[in-house]
């Protein structure tokens, strides 16, 4: 089983208001990552956002849909991949004695050109025994997002570094000794690494057509 998580819940201050709603292809930016993550596979998608105002429009196509809410305004990533996760695992599971890894793919609510196959094989790497798995970008530097994480474990060290003050998510991936994907391991993939691609200002919201 794969289960799929959007980060969907920041401020958007770069850009100067809503991002995830302005339109690519005639449709919401956020819609884009919500189909990625389904055509990977993921049988559950949790798009997590911010504690207050309306929970956005979701693409009538994908199933198996819902929503989380931060526990606070703009508590940083860890605390947003926290509620994602506790909306996947149910209680009391999150436990050493829990058996079997639960594959979670996370991205980016502005990840607008996320390509599935590579989706896939980071997830294939949690169902190999990585604790977590990232991706290396053309330029040798580890990213964050996209990640593949147990969503147990990742559950259980989330709770254990917020607790001591932690709120990013390399401080998670650090705890759970990623698997890094070299370059040379997806280029074939996606070629052009548009897997990494975000959206921070309005001049990054180039139209890159119907999927």
């Amino acid at each position: 089983m794969t289960v799929g998580i959007v980060l969907a819940g920041g401020r958007s201050s770069r850009f100067g208001r809503d991002k995830l709603a302005e339109p690519i292809a005639g449709e919401p930016l956020l819609w884009r990552p919500i189909r990625a993550l389904a055509a990977a596979g993921c049988t559950e998608i949790v798009v997590v956002i911010g504690p207050a105002g309306p929970e956005p429009g979701l693409p009538p196509d994908v199933t198996s849909v819902g929503f989380a809410r931060d526990p606070e305004p703009f508590g940083g990533p860890l605390v947003g991949l926290r509620a994602g996760l506790a909306a996947i695992v149910p209680p009391g599971s999150a436990t050493a004695a829990s058996t079997g890894a639960v594959a979670t793919l996370v991205v980016a609510g502005d990840q607008p050109t996320l390509e599935p196959a590579v989706l896939v094989l980071l997830g294939e790497r949690i169902a190999t025994g990585a604790g977590a798995a990232i991706l290396v970008d053309a330029d040798g530097h580890a990213r964050p997002l996209p990640m593949a994480l147990d969503a147990r474990s990742g559950l259980e060290a989330s709770d254990r570094l917020l607790a001591s003050g932690h709120r990013r998510l390399r401080d998670l991936l650090d705890d759970l000794g990623a698997d890094v994907i070299d370059r040379a391991a997806w280029s074939s993939l996606d070629p052009t690494g548009a897997t990494l691609a975000d959206i921070d200002e309005p001049g990054d919201l180039v139209d890159p057509g119907p999927d």
